[in-house]
């Protein structure tokens, strides 16, 4: 269910001084009247698909022969106030690969955006970037998120000249791969939404604009690509949707994002198709939701703390209630509860999918430098 702010017509343009503060336990804002929304300046290509093959070969081959795909998956990295927690989160996973056998080795890293803060200025991707993945020994992926694509120079931001997404698309969307530094190559993803066909698996990667929308209001050309996706997804892979900004959120700040809500409900529905899970960031801290949907149970996934959140003190914090309630808490929406979460210490995912099921792990890696250890365990 939607929910939405009703605008008072006496009230003069000066008049709203704040956001209506959320229920405790809703897990969805409210519904903008107004949502800024920055057109991507490339236009689409005529396939927005790519096999894993293409990319790797040699992962996928590998994938396969297991009869598994394992990847790494977070989003919020971009250490723009240092990149110390980032390059613990980049240390952790490095191990990971490095003390999987054959046939568990994570193939890649998904980036669920905001790669880059503020502005996703291609000037910083050497330090937010490279820098702290140059030993990662794996490609890496990724969806834009809201800083990647905003243009927007709020006071004591450096400035920024380059039109919205110029660092992503130049990164992670090149016409060829090259050395953009020593450590790593550019990417060649087809562009800011795509869907990659991997082993076991298929994974549809939205753009969610700078405030959380598919499309601008009165078009749907994502919205369109979404419903494609789904239907046309192979019946006996999984399916991983991979979107910035989260449905469900108990945060005290953001909450879930309506739009995004919508859009894949709209999807769900046009496609008669419903993924294994649904991975987002956008909020710095990890929550996971069981959503009830016909006879299955969808976990909804935050994963924002890759990163960006530098300290204790810089993680979103859930609702007051919420974070002092009893798991699982049952949210305001009646098909969904939150059933874990994590606000004090970052972390990353390990996702491991076969012909039967998705697992979805999270490990913490804390703050003060203590051993990575397993926080969380989902089986799908």
């Amino acid at each position: 269910m939607l929910h939405t702010t009703p605008v008072a017509t006496h009230l003069t343009r000066h008049s709203q001084v704040g956001k209506v503060r959320r229920a405790e336990g809703d897990p969805v804002a409210e519904l903008k009247q107004l949502t800024r929304f920055i057109p991507v300046p490339r236009p689409a290509p005529a396939s927005v698909a790519v096999a894993l093959d293409v990319f790797d070969p040699k992962a996928s081959h590998a994938a396969t022969k297991a009869g598994k795909l394992v990847f790494h998956c977070v989003g919020d990295t971009g250490g723009i106030h240092g990149t110390a927690t980032q390059d613990a989160i980049a240390v952790a996973m490095e191990d990971q690969i490095k003390e999987a056998g054959d046939t568990g080795k994570p193939a890649f890293f998904y980036h669920l955006g905001d790669v880059i803060y503020f502005n996703g200025q291609s000037s910083l991707y050497k330090t937010e970037f490279y820098e702290p993945y140059q030993y990662y020994p794996a490609l890496i992926f990724a969806i834009p998120g809201n800083h990647d694509g905003d243009t927007k120079v709020n006071k004591g931001d450096a400035p920024d000249t380059e039109p919205s997404l110029t660092g992503f698309l130049d990164n992670f969307c090149a016409t060829a791969a090259e050395h953009v530094t020593p450590y790593r190559m550019s990417m060649t993803q087809p562009y800011v939404y795509w869907t990659l066909d991997a082993p076991f698996v298929t994974i549809i990667g939205l753009y969610s604009n700078v405030e959380g929308s598919l499309d601008a209001r009165g078009r749907n050309d994502q919205q369109q690509y979404l419903e494609t996706q789904m239907k046309n997804a192979p019946a006996d892979k999984k399916l991983l949707i991979a979107v910035h900004h989260p449905p469900f959120s108990l945060d005290a700040s953001h909450g879930g994002t309506p739009e995004i809500l919508t859009a894949i409900d709209r999807a769900i529905s046009s496609s008669n198709r419903i993924p294994d899970a649904v991975l987002t960031g956008h909020v710095h801290n990890y929550q996971r939701f069981a959503r009830k949907i016909k006879d299955r149970t969808i976990p909804y996934i935050v994963a924002g703390a890759g990163g960006y959140a530098d300290d204790a003190r810089s993680m979103h914090k859930l609702q007051k209630t919420v974070a002092a309630a009893k798991l699982p808490f049952q949210t305001t929406q009646n098909d969904v509860q939150l059933i874990k979460f994590q606000q004090t210490e970052p972390g990353f995912m390990r996702i491991t999918v076969d012909a039967k099921h998705v697992t979805i792990e999270y490990f913490i890696v804390p703050f003060d430098g203590t051993a990575p250890s397993l926080f969380d365990t989902v089986i799908v």
